[in-house]
């Protein structure tokens, strides 16, 4: 069953001085459906009174977007820089474009379109860490566009721990109560085993405790931590991972006033027991959290980067070229992404508690 709309308690905006949360929102690829589902988003009442959003990107391309989905009347505010302050009406966007006209070719693979989606994002992460903006959220990027244009990362998340300067970069899939992190992310399942390390995993527990603390107010975490394995070696039977590196580092961790159970099965866990009072599981590699987690909540999905000195989070969601240009986009993961942008951020500066 789908999760239903997530609901996120905001801290009262009068301890942190700042009663909407000034997100700088990243257009992602403009051939994507990211500016369709940003522009939806942006609609959505619920969204308005939480934030105070500047969209980094093209104008241009904005307006090619909103065009397509009769937004025409739209009025786009466009500035260099971020503002300080925004218009009551219309939506202001950050123009990284030097005033240039990006072309829009929906549902095509671009290195121009990889060169700007990734423009934005660096200005957006500069702001993050200059305090002109509280949080950002990204929307999705093509890894084949961005290395057309030439960057070598794979992905967001490793580019903004680059820039930030963050050793420790954890992705961790959000909705509402359900929180999965993630050991590995990004490389071949053939590599999964031999980067589990006691040192990694222990590392990622740090993170992820840490996250749950300081983003999402939650004082002493319990973290259910998933074997590599089916039925977690089922004793060392159909794999000694769990024996020789996942119990040692839970212990390890448990001895460092971490709250951890496990390892668990895998299929039993999201089957039984996600609502055993865990706030969060750890999984060891991608599609192991993944795979059961959109299929739980995939129209309201978010994915948060922890260890960051800044707040990031995007939509669960890749560029869906196949609809891009066609105004058939759900723009539910996007507008959570904005809920929990402005709920961890708001949380953050209400603790003002250090990065980890």
């Amino acid at each position: 069953m789908a999760i239903q709309r997530p609901t996120y308690q905001r801290p009262d905006p009068s301890v942190s001085g700042n009663a909407r949360t000034r997100v700088a929102i990243t257009l992602g690829d403009p051939n994507g459906i990211g500016p369709e589902v940003l522009l939806k988003s942006l609609h959505d009442p619920h969204i308005a009174p939480s934030i105070a959003p500047v969209v980094v990107g093209s104008a241009h391309v904005l307006r090619q977007h909103a065009d397509v989905l009769g937004y025409s009347d739209l009025t786009i505010h466009t500035v260099d820089a971020m503002p300080d302050t925004l218009p009551d009406e219309g939506v202001t966007v950050w123009d990284v474009t030097d005033g240039a006209t990006p072309a829009v070719h929906f549902g095509e693979i671009t290195a121009e379109g990889g060169a700007l989606a990734m423009q934005a994002v660096e200005a957006a992460v500069d702001a993050c860490l200059d305090g002109r903006a509280d949080a950002m959220v990204t929307a999705p990027i093509s890894k084949d566009a961005i290395a057309q244009a030439g960057y070598t990362v794979p992905g967001h998340t490793e580019f903004i721990a680059q820039r930030t300067n963050s050793p420790r970069p954890m992705m961790m899939m959000v909705a509402g109560q359900l929180r999965v992190g993630l050991v590995t992310a990004h490389i071949p399942i053939a590599k999964v085993a031999d980067a589990l390390t006691e040192a990694v995993i222990g590392t990622k527990l740090e993170v992820l405790s840490a996250a749950l603390q300081r983003d999402f107010g939650i004082a002493e975490p319990h973290i259910a931590v998933l074997g590599l394995n089916p039925h977690a070696g089922d004793g060392g039977v159909l794999g000694m991972e769990e024996e020789t590196i996942i119990a040692p580092a839970l212990e390890r961790a448990r001895a460092n006033g971490i709250q951890v159970s496990g390892p668990l099965p895998a299929d039993g866990y999201f089957a039984t027991q996600l609502n055993s009072g865990y706030d969060a599981v750890l999984a060891m590699y991608h599609d192991q959290g993944l795979v059961p987690f959109k299929a739980l909540a995939f129209d309201r999905g978010v994915n948060f980067t922890a260890g960051l000195p800044i707040v990031r989070t995007s939509p669960d969601h890749g560029t869906a070229y196949g609809i891009a240009g066609k105004g058939m986009a759900l723009p539910g993961s996007m507008e959570s992404a904005l809920e929990v942008a402005a709920f961890t951020a708001q949380h953050r500066q209400a603790t003002a508690a250090p990065a980890q």
